[in-house]
């Protein structure tokens, strides 16, 4: 049989601002702060990074957004002053919440938990460590709740998911309310081996908060949330790493209520190098309770789950359609082959089985090496990583929360750097078919954009497809003295569910105008930028939201920037500045305040 692919229409970027006139953002033309409990005038207690989003699909105007959040941690000046370190065991996985559809929102910041978020520190005084407050003491965390008291750290790395909850006898049924899955890599909270709550150097943590068939307006308390479940990867220096979490969430699914984790197993730890790495699926049957995992990688052609490595696998996604069939979805490096490709494997039984992966699209990472960090960086040197911003990013058409009208058509973005530096594309393919055959992939950015991290979100019924990405829009930079403007983009287009045709994607939202500079966003280290590995994106029927990394609220240190050329040349001479010292503040803008900001927007057609 001669398998047919549609064609794909897209926009050119001269079109991307003709939806503008027709509406207006219900957050406003800047977008909405999603990261808003922190403290914006200390380092590092101001930095953000990496989010994540979910949209509740029996209560769409609720939404979940998760994020590295250094709220909890030790102000610089606490004991050294040009050091900035993780405060070990306080939790780094920040969440929070929208009641109105992601127009504004909250964040919870006085759970009782291990937390440094009192350590200011004094400047000039080097002698003045840090104590960190364990619950007992009165310490406050804007973070998941229950890690430590559980013997470990959130770490970070979010992912976030909803489906339904489960009846005191285990059946699922929206009636019972809704369940948030909120995943983030995790480790033991003792340093010593024998008092560690799981074998391994970092898990998988799944958090989990039931929501009520009737809803909430309100932050939950502490105790509404499960203490978190642990997915561990292979022997005792596993090092789980970069997941994702996706419930099953339409009801017309066999498997519905199933829940699906994803991530990247180094076995022997992540110094193993990408050659132990193995892709990983964990499924649950019971809500979260307990988990089983497989490895779903490719090339023994068995449909057992047990398949030979792809080295270098990482940046993994999840989705179900209407049917409950699971589709996995990540970017691998083949040894053999040489050649780095998006991987595609399949579950029709519930996540018990997958399929033979296979390749999709060969990609070729952003960017440009940078020595000093020895990885790809985007901006430039001493820049922001991008080591995933090749990675996949899916939604299907599900229909959810009961699966009616679902078109089950799959949509694909990720950022590829085919072209070379400079001219790095956000490139979209679609499949109507269950992933057997995908259109050719075309690039929807505008014009002078540099693609960073991307996602797309369908609506559930298939009309509608949004994709998020934050982008650079200046050449790569070989000097750490000039801007690096960065923006957050929303485009929209429309869907034929007739024959899956997509539409001319037009620019509903951007920050070009309110644009932030990457220099003022760091790692704890100093020696680079920090912007992480994600943007999130979501739809239903009537409107879509996204949440991405912005670093409009922080200040450039010039001392910083000495400090960090001298790195990138090998000169020297440039003393290790103090950022809280050192780094005069720009108004009320202060270096390192990376943020979280997001926008929803109404159904433009």
């Amino acid at each position: 049989m001669t398998k047919r692919v549609l064609p794909l229409l897209v926009g050119a970027a001269a079109g991307t601002m003709l939806l503008l006139a027709t509406f207006v953002s219900p957050a406003g033309a800047a977008g909405a702060e999603v990261s808003v409990g922190s403290n914006d005038s200390l380092f590092s207690q101001n930095k953000q990074n990496e989010p994540a989003l979910a949209v509740d699909p029996a209560h769409p105007n609720i939404l979940v957004g998760g994020a590295n959040d250094n709220i909890d941690l030790e102000g610089c000046n606490a004991g050294d002053d040009t050091t900035c370190p993780f405060t070990a065991g306080v939790g780094t996985t920040g969440v929070y919440f929208s009641f109105d559809g992601g127009v504004s929102w909250q964040q919870p910041t006085t759970y009782s938990g291990y937390s440094a978020r009192t350590c200011i520190g004094t400047a000039g005084i080097s002698t003045d460590p840090c104590v960190p407050l364990t619950p007992e003491d009165g310490g406050q965390i804007g973070t998941l709740p229950w890690y430590y008291e559980n013997g470990l750290t959130s770490d970070g790395d979010p992912a976030v998911a909803f489906g339904p909850a489960p009846s005191s006898s285990g059946s699922f049924d929206w009636s019972n309310g809704s369940r948030l899955y909120f995943a983030n890599l995790t480790a033991n909270f003792s340093s010593k081996r024998t008092d560690f709550t799981f074998k391994g150097v970092e898990g998988i943590g799944v958090s989990r908060l039931d929501i009520p068939a009737a809803g909430i307006s309100s932050l939950p308390a502490k105790d509404d949330w499960h203490a978190p479940v642990v997915i561990t990867g292979g022997g005792g220096a596993g090092f789980a790493d970069k997941e994702q979490v996706w419930a099953d969430n339409a009801a017309s699914s066999p498997y519905f209520g199933n829940a699906y984790v994803c991530f990247g197993d180094y076995v022997g730890g992540p110094s193993a190098g990408s050659n132990t790495v193995r892709e990983t699926i964990a499924t649950s049957t019971d809500g979260g309770d307990s988990w089983r995992t497989q490895i779903v990688q490719r090339n023994t052609g068995s449909s057992s789950g047990s398949f030979s490595l792809i080295s270098g696998t990482s940046g993994c996604t999840l989705r179900t359609d209407s049917l409950g069939n699971v589709y996995a979805f990540w970017v691998g490096f083949d040894q053999k082959t040489k050649q780095q490709s998006l991987y595609m494997t399949r579950s029709f039984d519930g996540g018990s089985t997958f399929e033979t992966a296979r390749a999709l699209f060969p990609v070729v990472s952003t960017g440009a090496f940078d020595p000093t960090q020895g990885r790809n960086v985007m901006d430039g040197v001493a820049g922001a990583r991008a080591d995933l911003s090749v990675a996949p990013s899916v939604d299907i058409a599900n229909g959810s929360p009961t699966g009616a009208a679902a078109t089950d058509q799959i949509v694909m973005a990720w950022a590829d750097g085919a072209d070379g530096l400079n001219h790095e594309h956000l490139m979209f393919s679609t499949s109507t078919n269950g992933g057997d055959d995908w259109t050719a992939p075309d690039s929807i950015e505008a014009s002078g954009d540099r693609p960073y991290y991307t996602a797309p979100a369908i609506s559930p019924d298939g009309t509608d497809v949004y994709v998020v990405y934050n982008a650079f829009t200046q050449p790569f930079q070989d000097t750490t003295g000039t801007p690096r403007p960065l923006i957050g983009v929303l485009v929209h287009a429309d869907i034929d569910v007739s024959s899956g045709s997509v539409g001319s994607f037009s620019e509903v939202f951007s920050t070009r105008s309110t644009p932030g500079d990457a220099r003022a966003s760091s790692a704890n280290a100093l020696v680079d930028e920090f912007l992480g590995d994600y943007v999130y994106a979501v739809a239903r029927n009537d409107y879509g939201a996204a949440v991405w990394n912005d670093t409009r609220d922080g200040a450039v240190c010039p001392a910083i920037d000495a400090w960090r050329q001298s790195l990138v040349d090998g000169t020297g001479g440039v003393a290790r500045p103090a950022p809280m010292i050192d780094c005069a503040a720009d108004g009320s803008k202060v270096f390192g305040n990376s943020s979280i900001y997001g926008v929803s927007v109404p159904d433009p057609s």
